[in-house]
């Protein structure tokens, strides 16, 4: 049975703890001081602890390197002297949350309530563990590469406990994916993920979407409102390019991780609101930060556990796993049944991908479209397959003096499709011949004299 430690020197509040932990059917030992805590961890380790900031013969922080990670010991420290800094030094040291006194009830409870039971998890990550190996999947992510094992062992540490996750990458390096699954190996896995592009937010529509407004509040508010963060009760809140919040929203934001209590615009009442905040940007947030755009201490508040997302460029022989998944799924979408020849295959892995995982799967799509037989044999721009013997520029097609006139204007045609991006339309006006002309010569095979396959460009 898992089991909590309470170190609090108020014997009031200390019996209120173990109260509310033995409504949760949990065991628990409650203490004074840092000695006797220390004690009881040694017989026992514990899997929360909620321990006073300030006690007789020390700090509650001071338990935060008691533990080793591999225990996977929670602390939650609780004040009533809160400040800032402080709030962010427990973070940044290992504490899962920091409340303040009189204690947020709703969300002390919510705290206990996600305590592991026995292998909840374990089990669980473990599996995907196996999964890995043999498929190369994680989760919701894709790929096997050492890049990705890295972040696929830090979402596996920090996935169970509760402490706030900020994603960095490049923009199409899969942030929301990790998001998710950081959500789905959690124990908040049965509650809400809502995702929020906060660069996509007008400004001022962003207190009123993440926070939500009463009726009559404003101009046009017809109704009530529940924001984001409602919604997202007692689940995980994704907050995408998160720098890109307006400053002033970003100091009610603060607010609300602070306390865990929010206010709808055109309201006096508070609401409890229970959130794990995972949040991502896809620029260098220090960079923000020293440029006025991001503010210094919701930065600290939201980066206690950074994970960093590869290039796909990085990735190696993940780009050719990440294609044929991504062929697959569209062969289940229309049942067409497609794959990649060598050449085209090779070519994606050479190519420097800066719009990455996004643009694979983009450029996945538009070569489906633009093959039409059962083997995709050329890419649409930027980059292109080798087209048989010829040589494609920017306006123009080099083949070989001995290269057969039929063959010679298959190369032209297919040149001219890379060029006008694969549009047959385009390209059969600026051949000056008509579309159905266009698909007959691209229907032909190629060398019919020496018995090759036709290719379906």
């Amino acid at each position: 049975m898992p089991y909590i430690l309470i170190v609090e020197d108020d014997a009031d509040t200390r019996d209120m703890l173990s109260a509310l932990v033995q409504t949760q059917q949990l065991t628990c030992d409650a203490v004074s001081t840092l000695a006797q805590a220390r004690e009881r961890a040694a017989k026992r380790v514990p899997d929360l602890v909620l321990a006073d900031l300030m006690l007789p013969d020390g700090s509650g922080m001071d338990l935060l390197g008691d533990f080793p990670h591999a225990a996977n010991v929670e602390v939650v420290l609780m004040t009533g002297h809160a400040s800032l800094d402080t709030a962010i030094d427990a973070l940044r040291k290992g504490a899962a949350d920091y409340l303040v006194k009189p204690l947020n009830m709703q969300r002390l409870t919510s705290i206990i309530a996600r305590v592991p039971r026995p292998d909840e998890l374990r089990g669980e990550i473990l599996a995907l563990r196996r999964e890995l190996q043999q498929l190369g999947r994680f989760g919701r992510m894709l790929g096997s590469s050492p890049a990705m094992q890295t972040v696929y062992r830090a979402i596996s540490r920090v996935a169970p406990s509760e402490a706030s996750v900020f994603l960095m990458g490049e923009s199409g390096t899969g942030k929301e994916l990790a998001a998710q699954t950081v959500h789905d190996l959690s124990l908040r896995r049965k509650g809400p993920f809502i995702a929020v592009n906060c660069g996509a937010i007008a400004a001022n529509l962003v207190e009123s979407e993440m926070f939500g407004h009463d009726r009559g509040s404003f101009t046009g508010a017809e109704r009530q409102h529940k924001g984001f963060f409602e919604r997202a009760d007692g689940g995980t809140l994704f907050l995408d390019e998160v720098t890109e919040m307006p400053p002033e929203s970003q100091v009610k934001l603060l607010r609300v991780l602070e306390t865990g209590r929010l206010m709808r615009l055109g309201s006096t009442q508070e609401i409890d609101v229970d959130v794990r905040i995972i949040a991502a940007t896809n620029v260098n947030p220090e960079a923000a930060v020293s440029e006025g755009r991001f503010r210094l201490d919701l930065y600290h508040r939201l980066n206690v556990f950074p994970v960093t997302l590869p290039p796909l460029r990085e990735r190696g022989d993940d780009i050719p796993m990440l294609a044929k998944a991504f062929l697959s799924s569209l062969t289940e979408t229309d049942g067409r049944t497609m794959r990649f020849d060598a050449a085209t295959l090779k070519a994606l892995s050479e190519y420097d991908w800066p719009g990455n995982v996004r643009e694979l799967r983009n450029l996945v799509h538009r070569a489906r479209i633009l093959n039409d037989g059962e083997v995709i044999e050329t890419l649409p721009p930027p980059i292109l397959a080798e087209l048989d013997e010829a040589i494609v520029n920017d306006d123009s097609v080099t083949v070989p003096l001995e290269t057969p006139l039929e063959d010679m204007d298959r190369q032209l045609i297919l040149g001219t499709l890379a060029r006008c991006g694969g549009v047959k339309a385009r390209a059969a006006e600026m051949l000056n011949i008509s579309l159905k002309t266009l698909y007959s010569r691209l229907a032909e095979t190629p060398g019919k004299d020496d018995g090759s396959k036709a290719r379906s460009g």
